[in-house]
């Protein structure tokens, strides 16, 4: 039998639907599964006909490819992929090649490149993303760890990415963890994203009134605009158009206000307050899926507490078009946020990523894919040092131009007690981003009085610290 050039384990959604992106694209495929049963479906259902070989061993499974093998690794995040790198280490020859195609935890995968580099084997963290239909189609791809096993991946892989006006929607994204990390802020981003949509849909819905097939019509139409073209506001108004073949009502409606998550988001949040950095929109929306979880005393406390009785009783369409305007500014903000953390990391762990790529490789596939990654990638084409998105000309004007609907859309929100948390972190963001003069004296002074913290002063230079006994005035 002819060696496979490429293998995956692990035939989930994500594996399978890789395993028949790598095939179609000329590549012979080996498969194996923990589970046998597994495999056998997979060939029966939909690789019957393909050039793919199923194999019911490691062993087996390693036998078949080509060297150097090249070895995609699709199961669950966390010990799961530290067991299947066990099983191959012994197996392996110098130069084959283990693809950690799963969402891991960055800090996994540079204690995992470390090891296998040190062996003579070559490690790349991927991150993924395009969910089912974009692994079997084309998805965005941020693979790091050894640069050598990358040059041996890159024919496959730009072959199966998404793919753009501008090339395949995957780069070597840089050492050790950097793939893994950039996945990270993308699910971060996207956490931030779903949110803020989640927020506009409760104001047109809770606050206007807006019927499932009025929402479906606004939605499309932001999906034409320059600022609001997105996959994720694209399927949203696909959402609105199902209806519950049981009941006939808009399925959305019937579905339990409780949202999952899976990691991702809060990995992000915790990598942010460790390199101190601020993303207050990315942190609102992984708070309000915890929220949302407390389903229970959400509902027991609804028939005791009691919030505004006022209604909206404006100009409808002059409203939407506000709330259009605030969930681009918001949206910008929560990018903002994103590509400063990815900024920090790549300085704190000398990653040395590229904020423009990194951006073009979001234009396709994956799920923040949005017309506005153009406007991202030149500002950082423009200046690789950009401090902050807010501050690119392709942004700062039209955020400034729309900042009155964002601040009024806010004020409707809390007059109609509708939680918007995301909005308003954005908002909060840019105020505080703006603002050359921020409230933290009075926390220096404070933490100066309590602990003798020592603080710096307006009128001395930087680095030079001060005590003051408070209490004796």
């Amino acid at each position: 039998m002819t060696k496979r050039t490429f293998g995956v384990i692990g035939l989930a959604v994500m594996g399978e639907n890789l395993a028949l992106n790598v095939e179609s694209r000329g590549f012979p495929v080996a498969v194996y599964n923990r589970t046998a049963a597994k495999t056998e479906s997979f060939m029966a259902k939909r690789a019957g006909d393909k050039d793919v070989v199923p194999t019911y061993s490691i062993e087996e499974f390693v036998k078949t490819l080509e060297r150097p093998r090249k070895i995609l690794v699709m199961v669950k995040a966390g010990k799961p992929v530290d067991a299947v790198i066990e099983q191959l280490k012994p197996l392996l020859d110098e130069g084959d090649m283990i693809i950690d195609g799963g969402n891991s935890l960055y800090d996994d995968t540079e204690r995992r490149t470390n090891d296998l580099e040190s062996t003579g084997l070559g490690f790349v963290g991927m991150g993924v993303s395009g969910g089912e239909e974009g692994a079997l189609n084309g998805p965005s791809l941020m693979p790091g760890g050894t640069e050598a096993a990358y040059r041996e991946l890159e024919p496959i892989l730009l072959k199966i990415a998404a793919q753009v006006d501008d090339g395949a929607c995957v780069t070597y994204v840089g050492p050790r963890g950097a793939g893994h990390y950039v996945k990270m802020v993308h699910n971060g981003i996207e956490y931030g994203d779903m949110q803020l949509i989640a927020e506009a849909y409760d104001l047109l819905k809770n606050g206007l009134g807006l019927t499932s097939e009025q929402l479906h019509k606004v939605f499309a139409e932001w999906n034409t605009t320059d600022e609001l073209n997105s996959f994720l506001i694209e399927i949203t108004a696909d959402i609105f158009t199902n209806r519950d073949r049981e009941t006939d009502k808009p399925l959305v409606e019937l579905i339990l206000d409780a949202a999952g998550q899976k990691g991702t988001g809060r990995w992000t949040v915790v990598s942010s307050l460790e390199l101190g950095v601020p993303i207050p929109t990315i942190y609102a929306a992984v708070n309000a899926r915890v929220m949302s979880a407390y389903k229970d005393q959400r509902v027991a406390a609804a028939k005791d507490l009691q919030g505004p009785t006022a209604s909206f009783d404006g100009d409808t369409q002059a409203f939407v078009d506000k709330v259009r305007d605030a969930l681009y500014c918001s949206k910008m903000c929560s990018y903002a946020q994103g590509m400063a953390l990815l900024s920090k990391a790549s300085t704190e762990f000398n990653y040395n990523l590229d904020l423009a790529e990194t951006a073009r490789i979001w234009k396709g596939g994956c799920i923040i894919r949005a017309g506005f990654l153009d406007k991202i990638k030149k500002a950082f084409n423009d200046n690789p040092s950009l401090p902050n998105l807010l501050l690119a000309p392709e942004f700062k004007q039209t955020i400034l131009d729309r900042q009155d609907a964002w601040r009024e859309v806010l004020a409707t929100s809390n007059s109609l007690g509708i939680p918007v948390p995301a909005f308003s972190a954005s908002l909060d963001y840019f105020d505080s981003y703006r603002r050359d003069r921020l409230p933290q004296n009075l926390t220096q002074a404070q933490r100066d009085y309590f602990g003798a913290h020592t603080y710096e002063r307006l009128d001395k230079p930087r680095g030079e610290f001060f005590h003051t006994e408070w209490a004796n005035g």
